[in-house]
């Protein structure tokens, strides 16, 4: 009896012990397995975090032209941008004097936007790019403003809709409204009190002289120009080269006798290919 109560507990403690190694052996196995499971939730987490981080949608702003026309990266490729519903006051049309406000525009457009990354906004009405193959667009900071209503609003800019109606131009009237009203920026008291008259007497500006042909300045020929006085202007060349090779020559943002660097930033006729 003693032998065989003695096999009993024997044959216990074996089926004991084997019980633990199988199941030392499941919970390894377990363990492993829930390793590489989170192994590959890691990887499978950063994919998607990447993908976030990367919007399409958001485009580098690399230079400002004026108060409504800039150039943003897309695509590896720079393009010029002219922004809808909105005109700002000229400063680098070489046709026009620098007109009043003009200065303040570009410079708060310089402020907000330059090196910044904003979002793009096309408008079916107004096609994709106009006469001189600018692309249409309207620009949206990253916090959501609309840009370009909001230079209308501060009174950096007109409302200004060309040929059709356009998606927001409901929005930018009631934008300038409101800037008359509370006289912002170009609409403030004796801010802009001499621009119609200015505009009713073209004579006052200076006309454009045709340079002498011998005399045009060129890359190749740059001692050949006139910096006596304002005889070139940005139509007699054709390129941004050629235009400041003589704006160089004639002593460049200190001795700009052509007025050929309307926005005072050392870069002549900028607008020019």
């Amino acid at each position: 009896m003693k032998n065989f109560l003695f096999l009993i507990l024997l044959t216990i403690i074996l089926s004991g012990c084997k019980y633990r190694i199988v199941n030392t052996e499941q919970q390894i196995n377990l363990n492993s397995e829930n390793k590489e499971n989170k192994s590959g939730e890691i990887r499978t987490g950063n994919t998607e975090t990447e993908e976030t981080i990367i919007d399409d949608n958001l485009y580098k702003v690399v230079k400002i032209v004026d108060g409504d026309t800039v150039d943003v990266e897309i695509g590896g490729k720079i393009e010029r941008l002219r922004l809808i519903g909105i005109d700002t006051p000229e400063t680098v049309d070489p046709r026009k004097p620098v007109q009043c406000f003009g200065i303040e525009a570009s410079n708060k457009t310089k402020e907000l936007l330059n090196n910044k990354s904003v979002k793009l906004e096309a408008d079916t009405t107004q096609g994709e790019r106009d006469k001189y193959s600018r692309l249409l667009r309207y620009i949206f900071l990253e916090d959501g403003t609309n840009f370009n209503e909001f230079m209308v609003r501060e009174g950096y800019a007109h409302e200004y809709t060309y040929d059709l109606p356009y998606k927001y131009q409901k929005e930018f009237q009631e934008a300038e409204k409101y800037a008359r009203e509370n006289k912002k920026g170009l609409w403030a008291d004796g801010v802009c009190e001499f621009e119609e008259d200015d505009e009713k007497q073209p004579e006052q500006i200076a006309p454009i002289v045709a340079p002498n042909p011998e005399s045009v300045s060129t890359p190749e020929s740059t001692s050949q120009c006139d910096c006596s006085g304002n005889i070139y202007n940005c139509g007699d060349f054709n390129t941004h080269a050629e235009a400041q090779l003589v704006y160089l020559e004639c002593g460049g943002v200190n001795n700009d006798v052509h007025g050929l660097d309307r926005d005072l930033d050392g870069l002549a006729c900028e607008t020019l290919p």
